[in-house]
């Protein structure tokens, strides 16, 4: 059974993507690791007549954003309001559809934050316990996740972090680093007793083992990795942090410590839900959504973000046993690399998305960040890779088919749509476009956001070929205008097919493509299956301009 018609029958989807660290500007790994993967999709399951909610948010609390505010001297809550605001307009460039972007010092997200934990400690998933951490005598303060660095136990990567190794994705605990220091001065740190709360993920171990073997849409790698884990064996993770910037922890007892951030930031899909339909005067329609079997819950994350969204957040969710619909589909994808070398702020290794902004036009970028998606192994972005994508798919493949057909029609048929012969839609040129709309909505509903997209560009390089071959410009010298008026009809519907199906992936090109067909409203308001609606004849086009420049 193909995959469409297995969700046909779904009533909503909730799409997420994983909420960037507000320390810094977000940079083209994150934006097509996460966001930009989740936009296309939402884009494609609202033009197929979906009921979808998108939504995501700044995460802004915790030792990243903490660290960050000592090392420039400000408060962490300005550091958040001002880098906050710059990432608002950023997506909002980027042409990001979100419902709903908010963010972690939200009031919804603060309060819904304590209620849900006070359930699962209530429910018996949450332990005090005393333990020893690491502490810099330097600063007198204790040194949790981004505050200490030190290589790691498993694959000796020399920056990592208390909590996390960026490169091979390892949960850690501060006190397996190698020659761990501080994070803010260097010192070597010492170990004191101190008590924090923890979550008792062995508990859950058989649920989360039989929901990541049954899960319908894990990536390999998010299924593989989490079943991996679970028969390593489970470990207890610490629930509560000693830093100050953070929601605090409302268990008894626990005055002066705050929740560990990704186990708040991963409960921010719901919060973000309950906010959006809240702002809009509908309170209790969130659970309509993350209370219903009905419902598919997405997430898409980079491949660092796995074991959060396929152990812990489920694990959370059961523990609640408030009825929450659990991730359906984890799209995880592995690293864009820049150059060959990972993205690194302090070694200007990279482009960030808002220089990238300030160099070409967004939808450049969000083309070729979507052709490289890094689907079951890394990619690395390199300049030669994005001049051959935009002057060879786009400005040579597409905006030249575009742009001729376009053209010959304003020119020759007084701007006008042909009327064609009755055997149109037997031409090659649309029956391709019937093959690959099927094939590019199989690959959307599973998640395949590249293949889909290299579908989609193979009808344009088929409609130049076409183009090519009929030659209307030949007819109409000749005298055949019937001819020219059918090759020219197919290749307008093409066009048509073009700016409805490149809609989710480059939506500001196939919006211009929709204007100068002459089509009313946005091509935005259109169903998916109108890439298959012929256009009428008769109906006058706009004046052509140029999609795309060479860079």
């Amino acid at each position: 059974m193909k995959v469409r018609e297995r969700v046909r029958k779904v009533a909503k989807w909730i799409v997420t993507c994983a909420w960037p660290y507000v320390n810094f500007i977000p940079h083209l790994g994150t934006m097509i690791g996460s966001v930009l993967s989740a936009d296309v999709v939402a884009r494609f399951l609202r033009m197929n007549g979906e009921d979808v909610v998108f939504v995501s948010g700044s995460d802004e609390h915790g030792t990243p954003i903490e660290v960050e505010a000592i090392k420039r001297g400000v408060d962490p809550k300005k550091l958040c309001d001002e880098n906050h605001a710059k990432i608002v307009e950023l997506f909002n460039r980027w042409g990001i559809s979100f419902d709903n972007y908010t963010r972690t010092e939200s009031s919804y997200h603060k309060k819904f934050v304590r209620d849900f934990y006070m359930k699962v400690y209530e429910n018996g998933y949450i332990y005090e316990e005393e333990v020893e951490l690491p502490f810099c005598p330097r600063c007198g303060i204790f040194l949790p996740d981004r505050f200490i660095v030190g290589s790691c136990p498993y694959c000796g990567f020399e920056d990592a972090r208390g909590d996390q190794c960026d490169s091979c994705g390892r949960l850690l605990e501060p006190a397996k680093l190698v020659n761990p220091k501080c994070a803010i001065c260097g010192s070597k740190p010492e170990f004191r007793r101190t008590k924090h709360w923890f979550f008792d993920l062995p508990k859950l171990s058989a649920e989360l083992e039989k929901y990541v073997k049954n899960a319908p849409f894990l990536t390999e790698n998010a299924r593989n990795t989490s079943l991996s884990m679970i028969r390593e064996g489970l470990k207890p993770r610490s629930l509560t942090r000693d830093n100050k910037w953070g929601i605090p922890a409302p268990f008894p007892g626990a005055e002066g410590k705050t929740i560990y951030v990704w186990m708040e930031a991963v409960l921010g899909y719901i919060s973000a839900t309950i906010e959006h339909f809240a702002l809009r005067g509908e309170r209790d329609k969130w659970k309509e959504y993350w209370l219903s079997e009905d419902c598919r819950f997405l997430c898409f994350i980079g491949k660092d973000n796995i074991p959060f969204h396929t152990l812990i957040l489920p694990a959370l969710l059961m523990a609640s046993r408030g009825g929450y619909v659990l991730p359906w589909g984890v799209s995880a994808t592995e690293y864009l690399l820049f150059e060959g070398q990972k993205f690194s702020k302090s070694r200007r290794i990279g482009v960030w998305i808002d220089e990238a902004l300030a160099m070409y036009p967004v939808d450049y970028w969000r083309y070729v960040l979507l052709s490289l998606r890094p689907e079951g192994r890394d990619v690395s972005f390199s300049w030669s890779t994005f001049k051959e994508l935009v002057n060879t798919h786009l400005n040579d493949t597409l905006g030249n088919f575009v742009h001729r057909v376009l053209s010959f029609t304003y020119r020759f048929f007084e701007a006008k749509v042909p009327h064609p012969s009755d055997e149109w839609s037997k031409e090659y040129a649309w029956t391709q476009v019937l093959e690959k709309h099927g094939e590019c909505t199989e690959k959307l509903y599973s998640f395949r956001i590249r293949d889909a997209l290299n579908d989609v560009m193979s009808i344009a390089r088929e409609g130049n070929k076409y183009l090519n071959e009929k030659a209307p410009w030949l007819s109409v010298r000749d005298g055949d205008l019937k001819g020219a008026s059918t090759h020219l009809y197919v290749c307008l519907n093409v066009v048509k097919a073009l700016s409805v199906m490149l809609a989710p992936f480059i939506p500001t090109t196939a919006d211009q493509m929709w204007s100068m067909l002459g089509l009313e409203g946005s091509v935005h308001q259109a169903r998916w299956h109108e890439a298959l609606t012929p256009l009428t004849p008769g109906r006058s086009i706009a004046k052509p301009r140029p999609l795309f420049k060479k860079v």
